[in-house]
C-alpha cells in the first residue's frame, strides 16, 4: 500500500519526551521511517497506517498529539463527519476523513465512530451543501454519466464517486486506509461525503436501485471536504500549557479517538 508521510504537533518539552513518544511507536509494523523533532514540536512518520492509530500510539505515552499535515509536496483535504462541522443522524456518529493525492493514486484515509457493527457503503456526493443535513448534498459524484459500480471497476461501470464499503468493528468503529486511482483531491474539494447504513453491494444487485447507488440505504452522515495541509505547511503550534492548540477542537470522536479539528483551520491553509 501506498506510504505517506505524516506530521503530528506533539507536547514535548525534553529530550525524555522525544524518548517516550519513539518507544511508543518502536512496536508500531507500517512505519517506514520516523523523524522527532523537540525544536519543532513535531513527529514525521512514513507509513501505510490510518492517522488516526499513529495518534492514538502516541497519546498512550502520555503526550498530546494533533496532525499538522498529511502528504508531502501534496493536495490534501479533509472532511469532518458529525460534531459542529458535519451532520449526522446522530449524536453518536462522528469521524475525521482525509485525502490525499499521491502519485499512485488517492489515499483515504479515515476513522468514523457510531456506526452498528458491520459494513456501511462510503460515496463522494456532487455538492458540498449540508443546510438540509446529508439530503442536501446531491447524487453521487459522476462526473461521466455512468452507472453505479465497485471501485474496482472500470471507470464507465461506476461513479468517481463511487468508493466501497468500510467496516465498522464491535465498538461502532470504522478504521480504514484506501487509495482510489481515479479520484483526484482537486476534482472533490468542495464536495461532500457520505457514509450510509447499509453495505454498498457495488452494483451487482438485479434491481434499479442497485445501479443507482448500490441499495446502501439510509444517509448517517456527512462532511463537506475542505482543502488542508500537507506537511510543514501549518506553522501552528501545541500550546506547553495545555497541550491544545488555538484550532484544536477536543469533542471525542467515540470516547477514544479525541482529535477533531475544526473546519475553519482546514479551510485557511
Amino acid at each position: 500500500m501506498s506510504l505517506a508521510k505524516i506530521e503530528f504537533a506533539v507536547n514535548m518539552t525534553c529530550q525524555k519526551c522525544v524518548n517516550t513518544v519513539r518507544e511508543s511507536l518502536l512496536d508500531l509494523n507500517g512505519i517506514e521511517n520516523l523523524d522527532i523533532s523537540l525544536e519543532r514540536g513535531t513527529v514525521v512518520v512514513e507509513t501505510n497506517l490510518p492517522f488516526t492509530l499513529i495518534q492514538e500510539k502516541i497519546e498512550k505515552s502520555g503526550k498530546k498529539a494533533v496532525l499538522k499535515g498529511y502528504g508531502e509536496n501534496s493536495y490534501s483535504a479533509v472532511s469532518m463527519l458529525g460534531g459542529n462541522s458535519g451532520y449526522s443522524v446522530s449524536n453518536n456518529i462522528k469521524g475525521v476523513i482525509r485525502f490525499v493525492q499521491t502519485v499512485e493514486g488517492c489515499i483515504i484515509d479515515g476513522t468514523v465512530d457510531g456506526l452498528e457493527p458491520g459494513q456501511h457503503g462510503i460515496h463522494i456526493h456532487e455538492c458540498g451543501d449540508i443546510s438540509k443535513g446529508c439530503e442536501s448534498v446531491g447524487e453521487h459524484f459522476n462526473p461521466y454519466n455512468s452507472i453505479h459500480g465497485g471501485p474496482e471497476d472500470d471507470i464507465s461501470k461506476k461513479h468517481i464517486g463511487d468508493l466501497g464499503n468500510i467496516e465498522a468493528d464491535n465498538n461502532g468503529r470504522a478504521l480504514f486506509r484506501k487509495i482510489n486511482q481515479f479520484l483526484t483531491v482537486s476534482d472533490i474539494i468542495g464536495r461532500s461525503v457520505v457514509i450510509t447504513d447499509k453495505p454498498d453491494n457495488l452494483g451487482k444487485g438485479n434491481d434499479k436501485q442497485s445501479k443507482i447507488d448500490g441499495n446502501s440505504g439510509k444517509r448517517l452522515a456527512c462532511g463537506i471536504i475542505a482543502r488542508s495541509s500537507s506537511l510543514f505547511q501549518n506553522t501552528k503550534k501545541i500550546c506547553a500549557c495545555d497541550g491544545l492548540t488555538i484550532w484544536d477542537e477536543r469533542e471525542g470522536i467515540h470516547s477514544n479517538q479525541k482529535e477533531l479539528t475544526k473546519y475553519t483551520e482546514t479551510t485557511s491553509l
